[in-house]
């Protein structure tokens, strides 16, 4: 007998009122709470833009890529999925305008649609239902959370929402929209206002959809009165109206949701039987207990260039960094105090590198470009000198290399060729195979990105972080150490101790424990594979001897 065909669960998550009101996080915490009622939940990420991926958008307007295991660059919310729901996700879980819309062109151009008349409705929502079904089918999930980025009323998300209400006629009872609003409360009125709710709601009705739940932010939670009102101007039902205050941080956020059973109410919409009789949050619940209870401070530098935004701090820039940074900081009872440094502002002088000194560990995430490398370099030296625990994540490491090479290893104008090509001693050099690509100016997509796997050297402080031999870490660089100069730097004291199976890639670099506590470097990301129920080893370590710096 064949087997019967797993009915799929859709969810879309749309936004009211504003951008920023945590569409992300809310889908993460909705994929929390269905897994802990049993049941195997993927996501999805829908981005408005044209852009085919996030690869070539600027960090400091887009916030942070996250790479994926397969090399898709995407959004930061994909990260969010992934940590949340302690999963990997692949290129079928994210798409974007430019990537649906160039699909179809291609498979246009292809005669697939054999010479018939392609429009963008229904072809385009069309695409967007088979990449979301074919994301759930691949990962054999029995709810798919499909998240639009933008807010409702834009232009650009309509034919998104138009792809879930066809999903909807096509599959009734098996979809569900979440809409998450925003109840401002003005200084000068006093009161939490639901008319911005009632307006979005509205929105949404008017391209067909009717909001089955509405997730309301505001600074406080709901009362019944401000429930009921919206039950009766959005209609829907006032319990489907879920309060969602501002919290301590985004991780209560799965067990603020379930206070208003959450979980059930969403069940019973989606006509779902919960695999478990209670929702097992307890993982879940102790993780966010032992992240308020920490014994002791560590105060963390991230030496960063993307931080400035006009008159804001821009950290959403290393969001992955700053989250793998709290979940080793929680494993070992301690409270992560996380200070943003400019390396811009130590270049030009406005700050003096001894200034570090108060900090307990010194982190520099990854970056392209000139701007503020110089200064980062300063803050290497510093710390190496001052056996302060240094940690650098790609960037970080060939920043480290150089330093390494113009104050230990006697070449004082070592350099990278994404700076300073023609240098005489070019110890950080581009790919062989991406050179052609950079000389035609194809810069979408041309470096090693995803999953790759590297040999750690035994007495190493790697492998005493990993406990294994070999591990996967996930890269998003053009740019490795020139095996020209791999010889003259280890002769030096420069520590290769992680390399790629042939040993011609340098992975990571460190100094012996016996000449500083932690001094390391990794040329891939760990931070995009630290989950908060699973803390990534390298980040353990360097808080651990952080924390002996204290």
């Amino acid at each position: 007998m064949a087997k019967k065909k797993k009915t799929v669960k859709y969810v879309f998550v749309t936004g009211g009122v504003m951008s920023g009101v945590g569409k992300g996080v809310a889908s993460s915490s909705i994929g929390t709470i269905l897994q802990a009622k049993g049941f195997k939940v993927t996501a999805i990420k829908i981005d408005p833009y044209i852009n085919v991926d996030a690869g070539t958008m600027n960090p400091t307007e887009h916030g942070e890529v996250f790479v994926l295991k397969d090399g898709d660059e995407t959004d930061q919310d994909m990260g969010n999925y992934e940590r949340f729901l302690n999963t990997d996700l692949t290129r079928i879980n994210y798409m974007t305008t430019g990537r649906v819309y160039q699909e179809v062109i291609k498979r246009e151009r292809n005669l697939e649609y054999k010479g018939k008349n392609v429009e963008v409705v229904p072809d385009i929502p069309k695409e967007v239902i088979r990449r979301i079904k074919k994301a759930a089918t691949e990962s054999d999930a029995d709810v798919a959370l499909i998240e639009i980025g933008g807010t409702i009323g834009e232009y650009q998300n309509v034919i998104f929402v138009e792809a879930g209400r066809m999903l909807k006629s096509q599959q009734p009872g098996d979809v569900a929209f979440v809409m998450v609003s925003y109840l401002p409360i003005p200084s000068k009125v006093g009161e939490m206002k639901t008319k911005p709710t009632q307006t979005a709601a509205r929105m949404l009705n008017s391209v067909g959809v009717q909001a089955d739940i509405i997730i309301a932010r505001a600074d406080e939670p709901l009362d019944k009165k401000r429930k009921e009102k919206i039950a009766t101007f959005c209609n829907i039902k006032a319990d489907h109206v879920i309060s969602a205050p501002d919290v301590e941080s985004i991780y209560d956020v799965p067990v603020n949701f379930e206070k208003d059973g959450f979980g059930n109410i969403l069940c019973d919409v989606l006509s779902l039987k919960p695999k478990k009789n209670k929702s097992d949050l307890t993982k879940w619940k102790n993780f966010v207990r032992k992240s308020k209870n920490g014994n002791k401070e560590v105060h963390i530098a991230v030496v960063g260039k993307y931080f400035d935004s006009g008159d804001y701090v821009l950290s959403d820039v290393y969001i992955s960094v700053l989250e793998a940074i709290k979940y080793s900081a929680y494993k070992h009872n301690a409270k992560p105090k996380i200070h943003y440094i400019n390396s811009k502002d130590i270049e030009s002088g406005d700050m003096k590198v001894s200034e570090l000194k108060k900090y307990d560990g010194i982190l520099v995430p990854g970056g392209f470009g000139q701007t503020g490398i110089e200064g980062i370099i300063q803050v290497i030296k510093y710390a190496r000198e001052q056996k302060i625990p240094y940690f650098g994540l790609c960037y970080g490491m060939q920043l480290l290399v150089l330093e390494f090479a113009r104050n230990v290893a006697n070449l004082a104008d070592a350099h990278t060729a994404e700076i300073k090509p023609g240098a005489k001693n070019v110890v950080i050099d581009i790919m062989p195979e991406q050179k052609e690509l950079m000389k035609n100016k194809e810069y979408g997509g041309t470096m090693r990105l995803g999953t790759y796997p590297a040999v750690l050297k035994k007495g190493t402080i790697a492998r005493r972080a990993y406990g294994k031999m070999q591990v996967s870490e996930r890269h998003r660089h053009r740019f490795e150490v020139n095996p020209e100069y791999i010889a003259h730097l280890s002769d030096a004291g420069l520590v290769f101790s992680g390399t790629s199976p042939d040993h011609r890639l340098m992975e990571i670099a460190e100094l012996p424990q016996k000449e500083h506590p932690f001094f390391l470097a990794t040329q891939f990301h760990p931070e995009f594979q630290a989950r908060p129920l699973a803390p990534h080893p390298l980040f353990s370590a360097f808080i651990k001897a952080s924390l002996s710096n204290n």
